[in-house]
């Protein structure tokens, strides 16, 4: 295959760009039984076939449980001309138990070579199964002139919606969905599921637009080339507002469109960095192109995260030693040579290729690794000598966002913790030590014992705290819930600069890790409402005092808040997540609900 610097006149003024076409890559889960969703495969497989002219493939044999615990060996049945279906399954590498996979690759002419469709299912020991179809062009000759990418195939597109394909807890659907605003928790619940692979495509409905024409004229031939590889959703105006104020770090409006990236991290400034937007400029300029270019990088992902742990169990395929044609007789000698000398020497490549294969896994668990590291919030690199290794602390500096050193929380006046405190229950200093009660029974003493969370700084002011305890009525109780907030917020710091909190607070509460302090996950809120955010006075209230290192001008928006208690009155607890850039927790309100149109 030769570069374009190729001389050649004959095929210098071929249009199309030589080399290899980007493959196309689909990993997705279903719910359906194992033999359902292979049963499903074939189907379709069949009915595309038969739509293309080829003779339609005879049903595979159906395999026994015993024979599920045996190498089966691969069938290949020819088709038609230069058309050549491959089957095979079995138990997966790893030893009984293990799991078991099926698998369909067929091969089809194209105009300079052959085009490979590989379909696989495949189910590990607990019982969830995993469908991954690759589509790619192998060329034949030199200077061929190949498209740029591989099409979605058609056998994808019609998948989907009867697989009720899964990635993570959302549904991987064939064009994209319309939200509403009570659908928006659940949209950054998928957006920061530890699950999640696939990128999803969120796009914005320009202002004064018809939402559904948008959607059918814009959107819709946009995310052409997406199915399978990315999940997309539309905002209304709704939506929009409320993912926005959600999502302060990470927006979209305007008519763009924006991909974001497995492990979003909504609290973190520097992550929105990792999730390109597409403008609604570039967008009209050439609808053909901004749809390659939102393909590019979910056609990246795909081909860079490493397989789930079933797929990559599935053993490199045997190429059968003859090949079947429904409805003919034995082949003569020369053509059972000929295929006899084919499998043998295919043979002897098995064994290379299966550890090609899995170097690639590890090449590509490697960079996983290595952007995750990446990603993360530096600790003891960043720390002075003799400064803790798991995270930052009070008395110390770390480095937030922009590089810039920022003074620990606490150590202006305030005794450092000692190194590991937050991490031993029970240690001096500790919530719920010795010496102390276990919780405190008065915003008094809460205020008076804020230097046990290490990873949290309050930047308030405390008289709005303290005046809490003169409401006797419930005021106990109101501390008692704010110290188990408080609680559950140090546990989650600690676990987030560690790159270990799988999503923002709210989902830590909705998954608190066994042995740590539980939250009530409705009491946690990501962000204040529509209203709220709106309104220039009430948003001016929880504008709170920030270091200079998480915002030059020391202020900064503290939308997620604690519910303290019911009614008009009850308090809240104002902060701001910034555990992805100086490693901390800070807390700008505790006192009653600021105004809002119930306090009015």
């Amino acid at each position: 295959m030769t570069s374009d610097r190729s001389s050649s006149p004959a095929r210098a003024g071929l249009p199309g760009p030589r080399g290899l076409a980007t493959p196309y890559r689909m990993t997705v889960t279903t719910a359906l039984p194992h033999a359902d969703a292979v049963a499903l495969a074939d189907q379709r497989l069949a009915a595309w076939l038969k739509h293309e002219g080829c003779e339609e493939p005879p049903p595979a044999a159906h395999r026994s449980v015993a024979a599920e615990a045996a190498e089966v060996p691969a069938e290949r049945l020819r088709l038609g001309d230069r058309v050549m279906l491959d089957r095979d399954g079995g138990p997966l590498r790893g030893g009984p138990g293990a799991g078991r996979y099926d698998r369909r690759r067929l091969r089809t002419p194209a105009p300079h070579g052959t085009h490979q469709l590989t379909l696989t299912t495949a189910t590990g020991g607990d019982g969830r199964t995993w469908v991954r179809l690759e589509a790619e062009t192998h060329t034949t000759g030199t200077g061929v002139r190949t498209p740029c990418r591989v099409p979605v195939p058609e056998l994808a597109r019609s998948l989907l919606p009867l697989l009720d394909a899964t990635d993570g807890p959302a549904a991987v659907q064939s064009a994209p969905r319309v939200l509403t605003a009570a659908e928006v928790d659940g949209l950054i619940d998928a957006l920061c599921d530890p699950e999640r692979r696939l990128p999803v495509v969120v796009a914005s409905v320009p202002v004064n637009h018809d939402l559904d024409s948008w959607v059918e004229d814009v959107v819709r031939p946009l995310c052409r080339q997406l199915p399978g590889l990315a999940t997309a959703y539309v905002l209304d105006p709704g939506a929009r507002t409320e993912f926005n104020v959600a999502l302060e770090y990470h927006t979209v409006y305007g008519g763009a469109v924006r991909t974001y990236q497995p492990e979003v991290d909504p609290a973190s400034r520097s992550d929105g960095a990792r999730h390109p937007v597409l403008a609604r400029h570039r967008i009209e300029e050439d609808l053909r192109r901004a749809a390659g270019l939102l393909a590019r990088e979910p056609r990246r992902l795909a081909a860079e995260l490493p397989l789930p742990a079933p797929l990559a169990a599935v053993p490199v395929l045997r190429v059968p030693a003859t090949a079947a044609r429904p409805g003919t007789g034995p082949e003569d000698a020369t053509a059972r040579a000929e295929r006899a000398a084919l499998a043998h020497e295919e043979q002897q490549d098995h064994a290379e290729q299966q550890a090609r294969a899995d170097e690639l896994e590890r090449v590509r668990h490697s960079l996983r690794r290595e952007r995750r590291r990446g990603r993360r919030v530096p600790s003891a690199a960043d720390e002075p000598p003799g400064g803790s290794v798991t995270g930052p602390r009070r008395g110390v500096q770390s480095r937030g966002p922009a590089g810039r050193l920022c003074a620990g929380p606490g150590s202006a006046g305030r005794r450092p913790a000692a190194p590991g405190a937050a991490s031993r229950p029970g240690s001096p200093g500790s919530p719920g030590a010795p010496g102390f009660p276990a919780v405190p029974d008065s915003f008094t003493e809460l205020m008076a014992r804020l230097d046990e969370f290490p990873l949290l700084t309050f930047t308030g002011d405390q008289k709005s705290a303290l005046a809490l305890d003169d409401l006797r009525c419930a005021g106990a109780g109101w501390a008692r819930l704010t110290w188990g907030g408080l609680t559950s917020l140090q546990e989650y710091a600690e676990a987030a600069v560690r790159g270990e909190a799988g999503g923002d607070f709210k989902q830590w509460c909705e998954h608190t890790p066994a042995g740590r302090h539980r939250f009530p996950p409705r009491k946690a809120v990501r962000g204040e409402s529509r209203t709220v955010f709106s309104h220039t006075k009430w948003k001016r209230e929880r504008i709170l005092p920030v270091p200079e290192c998480v915002d030059a001008s020391r202020r900064a928006f503290m939308g997620a808040h604690l519910r303290i208690g019911g009614g008009r009155t009850a308090p809240r607890l104002h902060y701001l997540d910034d555990c992805s850039g100086s490693g901390r927790i800070y807390v700008g309100y505790i006192g009653l609900h600021l105004t809002n149109t119930r306090t009015n």
